[in-house]
C-alpha cells in the first residue's frame, strides 16, 4: 500500500485484447450491451491470461496518478455516489478500464480511424467548449464559463462542479443501470475520477466516431438550442406572421352582383280577430269550450294513454299558479314572487304535465325555464344547464311524481344535487299535491308587455348554454305570424314529433296550438325509435291536416314502409321540415315525396323552414293557397360557396350543393344578409352572409349576459358606405344564407359549423350533404 502513488503500470496484455475490452466498456456504459452479456464476452476475452492478471495482483491494486486536472479530484472522494449493490464486485475492472480506453485512445491518435462501437459517442462533432449550456433567469457570470478555452484548462474540474452541473450530467452518460463509466471498485473512486478528468480537457476536442444513446442525443440536442430569444419576440402574435404569408389567389370568384336591399315580409293582417293575448285564448277555450280535446300524449307502444281538454288544461294551470302564489313560503315569506324563474324538468314522454306547469307560471307571472332531464350527478351536459339555472336565480324545479323518483338521490331520499347546480327546491305538480284556489281568486297575469314570458336555453359549439329570453309581446307575435303562415284553423289537427319544451315544437305545438285551440298528437320519440312509421299512422288516424317533422324522421319512416300499404297522406296541407335549413334535408324531402306521391302526399304540402334560438322562426315555406310561389332549387359551385359566392353550376357535377328554398320571410319581419367578418355590411346579391332579421317575433337578449345580448340582438347594418339602413335593430340568426328568385330564403350552413382553412370556408353541414349525396340510405341512416 506504500505504492499508491505509483503511475499506473500497463497490463501484460496484448493491444487487441484491450481495444476489445475498451469497447465492451463502452458499449455497456452506453447501454448497447447487458450486463449478463458484458461479462460473458469479457470472460471470454480473458480466458487466457487469467492466470497472468492473477500473477500481477499487487501491481494492480496501486491506484493510477493522472497528472493534471485530475488530481484535485482525490479530495472529495466523499462527493462520489456509493457504488450500487448491484454493481460488478470485480477487484480490477476499473483499472483495466482507464487503462484501457487510454490505450485505445492513442491507438485512435495513431491510426486516425474511428473506434468500433455501436453508438456515436457523446463528443462526435462537438467538444465540451462548443457545448451550450441550458438558458437560465439570471444572467451570471459563470454562464458560458465552458466556451472559454483558457479558462476550462487552467481551472480544475472540481471548480466547474457547483457551477455547471449539466456538464456532470453529460460526462457521467445515460445508462444509470451500468456502473461502468461513473463508479469504481475502490473506495476512494479514482479511476472514475481520472476518466472524467480526461473528458474535463476535451476542449482538445478528442472526435471519438462512436454512436451514442437516444437519451444522450436528446440531451444533446436540448444543450444544441439557441438561447432564449429577446423579451420583445414573447409578444409578437404568431397570427401576424401567418397573415403575412397567405396571399390571395388572384382567380379566386369574387361577388359582382349589386348591394342587395332589405327584404321586407307581407304585414300581419289588421282585420285578424286575433285573441289580446295567449292566456286570454287559453281562458276562452278553457271556459267555453273545455271538452276540446288539446293534447294527446302516445306511450311507447303507440297508443293514447291520455287526452287534455282545454277545459283541463285551464283548470289545473290555476291550481298550479295558485299554489306556486301563496302556498309555497320560506321562513312565513313567499318562496316566489312575479318575474321569478322557474326550471320544468319533464321527460320528453309527458307533454300533458309540461303543458301544464308551462301555462301555470305563465298564470303566476312566473318565468319557466324548461331543462332536460338530468340523468347523472356529474353528467358533463348538465353542467351547462345548472350553470344556466344559477345565472337565471333559479330556486324551485317543477317535475311530476313519475319523474322525481327516477332522479338520482342522496343518501337522505332526496333528490341529490347535481354538480354545478345551485340548491333547488323540488315540487311534485301532480294534481293531489295542488291547491284548488277560492272562487273569487283570478290571476293578475299581464302577457302582453316587455317583461320575460319564458327563457329558452342554447348550447353553443363550444358546449357552454345560454339562455334567449322571449318576451310575452314576442311570444303573441311568434304566434300570430305562424297562423297568418301557416293558415292555421280552429280545431285543426297537427301531429308533432318534435321535443315540445323548445324550439319549433313548443311554438307551434304548445303556443301558436293553443290560440287557435288545436289538437295535437304528440309522437314521444321512443316511439319513433321503434316504430318510425308511427307519424305517418296517426296522421292517417286522426286525419292531420299539420305534422311537424324532421328530415331524420322522414328518413327514417322511407326505411320502415316497405309492405305498409294502407297509409295514406292526402289529409295533410302542410308537412313541416323544421330542419329544412340544413342543406341536406333536400334529399330526404325529395326521396320521402317519391315514395309517399303514390300515397296521397302533394308535392306543394312538404314546406321547409328556417329558424333560430334567437331569431325564432325566420323563414317558411308556404303553400301555394296561402300565396307562396312555386318551390325553388339551387345548384351551387362547392368552389365558389368556400370563397362565400354564389355561382350556379350543373347538376352532374360533383362538386356542387343542391339547396332547396325556406320558404319567405315571416310575416311582419324585415331581413337582410350581412358580411360575416368585421362590421355588419350587407353584402351583395350573389354573395354568402349571415341573415339578420328585424321583427317584434324575435328573442330579447341573453339572459344576464349583456355583452353579447348587444353583439347579437342589437346588431345595426350598414351599407358601404357606412349609412344605418334601419332606425331598429336587427337580430342576427346565426344562420348563413342568401336572397334567391322570387324572394325566397335559401340557407347553405351555420355560423356555429364554419370552417375557416387559409381564405376558404367551409361548413360541418357540407360534410354530411356529401355524404348523403353519396349514399344516404345505407352509409348514413343505418349506420349513424
Amino acid at each position: 500500500m506504500a505504492d499508491r502513488g505509483c503511475p499506473l503500470q500497463p497490463l501484460p496484455l496484448p493491444a487487441e485484447v484491450r481495444e476489445s475490452l475498451a469497447e465492451l466498456e463502452l458499449e455497456l456504459s452506453e447501454g448497447d450491451i447487458t450486463q449478463k452479456g458484458y461479462e460473458k464476452k469479457r470472460a471470454k476475452l480473458l480466458a487466457r491470461y487469467i492466470p497472468l492478471i492473477q500473477g500481477v495482483d499487487a501491481s494492480l491494486q496501486a491506484e493510477p496518478r493522472i497528472p493534471g486536472p485530475s488530481q484535485t479530484m482525490a479530495a472529495a472522494p466523499k462527493q462520489q455516489k456509493p457504488r450500487p449493490t448491484n454493481s460488478r464486485d470485480e477487484r480490477f475492472r476499473s483499472d483495466v478500464h482507464t487503462e484501457a480506453v487510454q490505450a485505445a485512445l492513442a491507438k485512435y491518435k495513431e491510426r486516425k480511424m474511428p473506434l468500433p462501437s455501436k453508438r456515436r459517442s457523446i463528443l462526435v462533432h462537438s467538444s465540451v467548449e462548443t457545448c451550450t449550456p441550458p438558458d437560465t433567469s439570471s444572467a451570471s457570470e459563470d454562464e458560458g464559463s465552458l466556451r472559454r478555452p483558457g479558462r476550462l484548462t487552467s481551472t480544475p474540474l472540481q471548480s466547474h462542479s457547483s457551477v455547471e452541473p449539466w456538464l456532470d450530467r453529460v460526462i457521467q452518460g445515460s445508462s444509470t443501470s451500468s456502473s461502468a463509466s461513473s463508479t469504481s471498485s475502490h473506495p476512494g473512486g479514482r479511476p472514475a475520477a481520472a476518466l472524467a478528468g480526461l473528458v474535463a480537457h476535451a476542449h482538445i476536442g478528442v472526435p471519438v466516431n462512436s454512436r451514442v444513446s437516444s437519451k444522450i442525443q436528446q440531451l444533446l440536442n436540448t444543450l444544441k438550442r439557441p438561447k432564449r430569444p429577446p423579451l420583445k419576440e414573447f409578444f409578437v402574435d404568431d397570427m401576424e406572421e401567418l397573415l403575412e404569408v397567405q396571399q390571395p389567389d388572384p382567380n379566386q370568384p369574387k361577388p359582382e352582383g349589386s348591394q342587395m336591399v332589405v327584404l321586407k315580409g307581407e304585414p300581419l293582417s289588421l282585420g285578424t280577430p286575433w285573441p289580446p293575448s295567449l292566456l286570454a285564448a287559453l281562458q276562452r277555450w278553457g271556459t267555453m269550450q273545455p271538452k276540446a280535446p288539446c293534447l294527446t300524449a302516445l306511450d311507447t307502444t303507440g297508443k293514447a294513454v291520455y287526452t287534455l281538454t282545454y277545459g283541463k288544461l285551464w283548470s289545473r294551470s290555476l291550481k298550479l299558479a295558485y299554489t306556486l302564489l301563496n302556498k309555497l313560503t320560506s321562513k312565513n315569506e313567499p318562496l316566489l314572487k312575479p318575474g321569478d324563474r322557474v326550471a320544468l324538468v319533464f321527460p320528453n314522454s309527458d307533454p300533458v304535465m309540461f303543458m301544464v306547469a308551462f301555462y301555470g307560471c305563465l298564470l303566476a307571472e312566473l318565468v319557466p325555464v324548461p331543462i332536460e332531464v338530468p340523468l347523472t350527478k356529474k353528467d358533463a351536459g348538465s353542467q351547462q344547464i345548472g350553470f344556466l339555472l344559477g345565472s337565471c336565480g333559479v330556486t324551485l324545479a317543477l317535475t311530476t311524481d313519475a319523474c322525481q323518483k327516477g332522479l338520482p338521490k342522496a343518501q337522505t331520499g332526496e333528490v341529490a344535487t347535481f354538480k354545478g347546480w345551485p340548491p333547488l327546491n323540488w315540487l311534485v305538480i301532480d294534481g293531489k299535491h295542488l291547491t284548488k284556489p277560492p272562487k273569487d281568486w283570478h290571476p293578475l297575469a299581464q302577457d302582453e308587455g316587455a317583461g320575460t314570458a319564458y327563457i329558452e336555453y342554447k348550447t353553443s359549439k363550444e358546449g357552454s348554454t345560454v339562455g334567449v329570453t322571449v318576451s310575452h309581446a314576442s311570444l303573441l307575435a311568434q304566434c300570430r305570424a305562424l297562423t297568418q303562415a301557416c293558415g292555421y284553423l280552429e280545431a285543426e289537427t297537427l301531429t308533432n314529433v318534435l321535443d315540445f319544451k323548445r324550439d319549433a315544437g313548443l311554438w307551434h305545438g304548445v303556443l301558436t296550438s293553443v290560440m287557435n285551440k288545436m289538437h295535437v298528437i304528440s309522437i314521444p320519440y321512443a316511439l319513433m325509435k321503434v316504430n318510425p312509421l308511427s307519424w305517418i299512422q296517426k296522421v292517417c288516424l286522426y286525419k292531420a291536416q299539420t305534422a311537424l317533422v324532421k328530415s331524420r324522421d322522414m328518413h327514417w319512416s322511407l326505411l320502415a314502409q316497405r309492405g305498409q300499404r294502407d297509409v295514406s297522406l292526402s289529409s295533410l296541407r302542410m308537412l313541416i321540415v323544421a330542419d329544412g335549413a340544413n342543406p341536406w334535408s333536400i334529399s330526404s324531402c325529395d326521396a320521402f315525396l317519391n315514395v309517399f306521391q303514390s300515397r296521397g302526399l302533394r308535392p306543394e304540402v312538404i314546406c321547409p323552414c328556417a329558424s333560430s334560438p334567437e331569431a325564432l322562426t325566420v323563414a317558411i315555406r308556404r303553400p301555394p293557397d296561402l300565396g307562396g310561389p312555386p318551390p325553388r332549387k339551387a345548384v351551387l359551385s362547392m368552389n365558389g360557396l368556400s370563397y362565400g359566392v354564389i355561382r350556379v353550376d350543373t347538376e352532374e357535377k360533383l362538386s356542387v350543393l343542391t339547396v332547396q328554398d325556406v320558404g319567405q320571410v315571416m310575416p311582419g319581419a324585415n331581413i337582410c344578409v350581412v358580411k360575416i367578418d368585421g362590421a355588419p355590411y350587407l353584402c351583395k346579391t350573389d354573395e354568402v352572409g349571415e341573415i339578420c332579421v328585424d321583427s317584434n317575433a324575435t328573442g330579447t337578449a341573453y339572459y344576464g349576459l349583456l355583452g353579447i345580448t348587444k353583439n347579437v340582438f342589437e346588431t345595426v347594418p350598414v351599407t358601404a358606405g357606412g349609412a344605418p339602413i334601419s332606425d331598429r335593430p336587427f337580430t342576427r340568426t346565426g344562420l348563413l344564407g342568401f336572397i334567391g328568385p322570387d324572394n325566397l330564403v335559401f340557407i347553405v350552413g351555420k355560423l356555429d359549423g364554419l370552417m375557416v382553412v387559409g381564405v376558404r370556408r367551409h361548413n360541418a353541414d357540407d360534410i354530411v350533404a356529401t355524404a348523403l349525396a353519396v349514399e344516404p340510405m345505407k352509409f348514413v341512416y343505418r349506420g349513424r
